[in-house]
């Protein structure tokens, strides 16, 4: 296996921000009791292709609804390849569980953007049998996956990144 990415916490300010803009009700304290307990993404055996990421706080999500996180991660990718993040496989197959993405990618270059690299996710409860989705702090919520990748023979590409959700078609 090749070792290529660290995972690693945002600084406490960066997840204060993204946190009070998606949840405004919760104070600094509270944030900062939630930012001290987050864990950075691990596999759950020595066999696991994925690295689960675990929900900051608890949450509920009736069908349709959505909810937007801050991870309180970023992640230090080797050049030629990407994290890939999908709804955990159990969460999907029972709830419908979907990431409004269908698939979250995240770039080598996206590590010290302007955000730090934080990533969010957004997930919607996409049940058409009226199951309510509900998770605790510290439970598995995505997983991410690292895949190499490739480019063209002619690519040129110079520009560099600032920035998060469509900062490469600005």
């Amino acid at each position: 296996m090749k070792k290529i990415a660290k995972f690693e916490k945002v600084s406490f300010e960066q997840f204060k921000k993204d946190f009070s803009d998606a949840f405004p009700q919760y104070s600094e304290n509270n944030i900062r009791s939630i930012y001290d307990s987050i864990n950075l993404p691990k596999r759950a055996t020595k066999g696991s292709a994925g690295y689960d990421f675990f929900a900051p706080i608890d949450f509920t999500l009736k069908p349709q609804e959505t909810i937007k996180i801050p991870t309180g991660i970023r992640v230090k990718i080797a050049t030629g390849w990407v994290l890939a993040l999908y709804p955990r496989s159990g969460l999907g197959f029972k709830y419908r569980l979907q990431l409004n993405n269908t698939v979250g990618i995240i770039d080598s270059d996206y590590y010290m953007s302007d955000n730090e690299g934080h990533m969010f996710v957004k997930l919607t409860n996409d049940s058409n049998e009226n199951k309510d989705v509900s998770l605790k702090a510290g439970q598995g919520m995505i997983q991410g996956i690292f895949f190499e990748f490739g480019i063209v023979e002619d690519d040129e590409v110079s520009a560099e990144r600032n920035g998060g959700f469509g900062s490469t078609t600005k």
